[in-house]
């Protein structure tokens, strides 16, 4: 009987279903929501996205009207503290990372406790984002963050619209280098309540997208697919170094 590359025994159709099966895994056909957008950010216990925790989320809409003219949806917002393990908690009372990372993102060990269970938070995530693509300011660290965590509960990832704020930011100004988001918001004169806390900064990453907005429809791309081909063209620009 043959067998996958991971030793997995095939199903009876053989090969050709068992690369069928893999391809829709790993290819989203959905369309992204056109007038409903979802800005996103996450707080986590380290800097390393396959290694660290998954702590926060929060998300804001970008609704757009029949102009194409998009708006910051204050009342249609997501924010959660996900509940860690009990075995993680009463580790933190001893790494000194974990302390240090608590001093950046302010969610001490008592909240922490207190969040929401994974499973409901992040179901409750899912339910919130729907079809609307997703936007964030260096997108892979949140993507892989929240996927990984969301994979580990609920055997499943988000969708794969997802668009690095960053890189549109990079290309639409020619930024030969990767400029951090305070230097972003230093630019546009965008202030931010409390930098490293979610809420927060995804409010300042969704004012700049409306910034950055009158130079997309300069360009007339103001629908998903635009967008994205804009942020795209990153990857010509001279000297970039793209993230891993």
């Amino acid at each position: 009987m043959s067998t996958a590359a991971s030793g997995q025994l095939l199903p009876p159709q053989g090969w050709a279903a068992y690369l069928k099966h893999r391809l829709l895994q790993s290819v989203d056909f959905s369309n992204p929501n056109p007038d409903r957008w979802v800005v996103v950010d996450v707080e986590s216990s380290g800097l390393n996205p396959k290694r660290d925790r998954l702590i926060s989320i929060a998300a804001t809409a970008i609704q757009f009207d029949v102009q194409r003219r998009p708006r910051i949806s204050l009342t249609d917002t997501f924010e959660v503290v996900i509940k860690q393990p009990p075995e993680i908690v009463d580790m933190i009372e001893f790494e000194a990372i974990d302390k240090t990372n608590i001093l950046i993102h302010g969610i001490g060990i008592g909240e922490q406790q207190r969040g929401v269970k994974a499973e409901v938070a992040l179901s409750e995530f899912l339910s919130y984002v729907g079809d609307s693509p997703l936007i964030a300011f260096h997108s892979w660290f949140d993507e892989i963050l929240i996927n990984k965590a969301m994979r580990k509960v609920l055997g499943r990832s988000t969708h794969k619209h997802w668009l690095d704020l960053e890189h549109l930011a990079a290309v639409l100004h020619k930024e030969d280098h990767q400029l951090p988001l305070d230097v972003w918001m230093q630019r546009y004169a965008i202030e931010c309540e409390q930098r490293h806390q979610a809420a927060a900064d995804v409010l300042a990453t969704a004012q700049l997208l409306m910034k950055l907005w009158p130079m997309l429809q300069k360009r007339k791309a103001t629908d998903w697919r635009g967008v994205k081909t804009i942020a795209n063209g990153l990857k010509t620009l001279p000297g970039r170094n793209l993230p891993t």
